[in-house]
């Protein structure tokens, strides 16, 4: 009979990361933290000398961040960072307002105190984040903040799309936030947002969502366009 003192007693909470999930994760922080721009060359041998990992677990790795949209292989070239245009910003954009509205409208007919004070717990972080200099910070704090509201909503399927999407997502974000005036009213968008669902307001919640997708999207498609010029 086991002991109760067994370390087998002890559940495993997380289990440890592999190799690949390893460089995954900062090979996908270090494209969006803007180490690699869009079209950049992402050298197979340079990137094993750098991360200290063998070609199987970088290609893998490849592999895994094209499925995220975030690297592109193309023929006679070998894996670049992908390269976002207007259209597909304005796709993606589109398909946030529809997902994120909608799950803000049954986020507020739901959220009892409970849900309301996890959203305003996510909002103090997200209001904390928007301070710190450090790249990622802000956009963990977003995803924190949305993730409570598509489940408060019970929009399960919902917030899967949004995850397949959210390397490119947050691209964008990383992109229209380097903006002072983004930076400024982002927050007084999401703090609208928070204060309809918390008044289990829908149609607020709703509205107030999508203003704040239709300026991200105008400052992207700015940015997007005057980096094709160049």
């Amino acid at each position: 009979m086991e002991s109760s003192t067994s370390p087998l007693s002890l559940k495993i909470d997380q289990p440890p990361q592999t190799l690949r999930e390893i460089a995954v994760d900062r090979l996908r922080k270090a494209i969006l933290d803007g180490h690699f721009k869009s079209g950049d060359r992402l050298v197979e041998r340079t990137l094993c000398d750098q991360m200290g990992v063998s070609r199987t677990v970088i290609r893998e790795t490849l592999r895994y961040l094209e499925a995220e949209g975030l690297v592109e292989i193309q023929p006679n070239r070998g894996p670049i960072v992908a390269r976002l245009d207007p259209d597909q910003a304005r796709q993606i954009y589109n398909i946030r307002r529809l997902l994120e509205a909608d799950a803000a409208r049954d986020c507020a007919r739901r959220a009892d105190a409970a849900v309301k004070l996890k959203l305003r717990t996510a909002l103090m972080q997200l209001e904390v984040a928007y301070a710190d200099p450090q790249p990622g910070v802000l956009t963990h704090a977003t995803t924190e903040f949305y993730q409570a509201i598509f489940g408060a909503a019970g929009h399960d399927i919902a917030w899967e799309v949004v995850r397949r999407l959210n390397g490119r997502i947050s691209r964008l974000r990383a992109m229209t936030l380097s903006t002072t005036d983004r930076h400024r009213s982002g927050f007084a968008h999401m703090t609208s947002i928070c204060e309809a669902i918390l008044e289990n307001d829908a149609e607020a919640a709703a509205a107030a969502v999508s203003a704040h997708i239709d300026e991200a999207s105008a400052i992207a498609e700015r940015l997007l366009r005057a980096e094709s010029e160049q």
